[in-house]
């Protein structure tokens, strides 16, 4: 794995002076103009946040990568041997395996709870890119397993990630507007936009990291609507938007109703079913707030 950690230390060193350009570039046209994108805390905040989750990346990654190698081993699929195909087939399935991770992070409530961090901030700018759900390098290589037992080397989808996390972060500007015939393949600033959206009309909408294609396919799709602006954050915001409160208030959350006179079954629900269900109905999913408006 020591040439995975060269080229990852080669991406961040090319990556880095591009990204530092792009967000002084949106930093200015923020001042000329009169959107409110940028706040010093707010950014602050992504740049900690970014911080904890690669050093928990870090910490966590040989025994992940162990973990991978071993199903490696029990490969179903010896890799493909024309290097064109492998890295396409890589890039395309490796989506794929993002956004079922995605999927799965906004539809069941354990989860949602670590990813619930990276759409905490009321702001959409490129700085809010790095603000990461600090925990998902605990699990996310779970979602790897079925690539390893493809054929693809642990290595190889360790190096595809940081790659494709490169245009996972450009994505999050609102100085992009719609991009033709590109919105019906990738996802554009204006798909993530919806993403990072808390209006009823976006909400767990646009999944994917690079495709697009994806979100048409399994119904997660949602147009930017000329008429309905992107609110950001979270449909009930934290009380207090402190680095301790924006990791965990969704922990406290589940404490508190784990603390309520229902049996067992219905603790474990609170857990792991979406966010927003609830045994006697004084909540609403997503899904159902979304057929509720269009009933109306």
């Amino acid at each position: 794995m020591s040439g995975t950690y060269e080229f990852e230390d080669f991406i961040l060193k090319l990556s880095t002076p591009f990204y530092i350009i792009l967000i002084g570039l949106e930093i200015f046209l923020t001042n000329r103009s009169e959107r409110n994108s940028y706040s010093f805390k707010d950014s602050a905040t992504n740049a900690v946040l970014m911080l904890i989750n690669g050093g928990v990346d870090l910490l966590f990654r040989t025994a992940y990568v162990a973990i991978l190698i071993w199903f490696y081993n029990y490969r179903i699929i010896e890799p493909i041997s024309n290097p064109y195909v492998y890295w396409a087939a890589l890039f395309l399935l490796e989506d794929l395996v993002f956004y079922t991770l995605h999927y799965v992070d906004h539809h069941s409530r354990l989860f949602w709870a670590v990813h619930v961090t990276h759409h905490s901030s009321e702001h959409f700018n490129l700085t809010t890119g790095f603000r990461s759900s600090v925990f998902q390098p605990l699990y996310r290589f779970i979602y790897f397993i079925p690539l390893v037992l493809l054929g693809f080397n642990p290595a190889d989808i360790v190096i595809m990630y940081s790659v494709t996390q490169i245009y996972g972060i450009i994505v999050h500007t609102e100085y992009i507007n719609k991009l033709g015939w590109l919105e019906y393949i990738f996802v554009t600033p204006s798909h993530h936009r919806v993403h990072h959206a808390s209006n009823v009309e976006y909400l767990d909408k646009n999944m994917g990291m690079c495709l697009i294609i994806w979100d048409r396919i399994f119904g997660t799709f949602q147009e930017e609507i000329q008429h309905v602006p992107p609110r950001y954050g979270l449909t009930k915001p934290a009380e207090d938007n402190g680095l301790k409160q924006t990791v965990f208030h969704e922990w406290e959350e589940i404490r508190q109703d784990f603390k309520q006179p229902v049996d067992l079954k219905t603790k474990f629900k609170y857990l792991l079913k979406a966010p927003g269900w609830s045994h006697n109905g004084s909540r609403q999913t997503s899904k159902e707030l979304q057929k509720k408006i269009s009933e109306e």
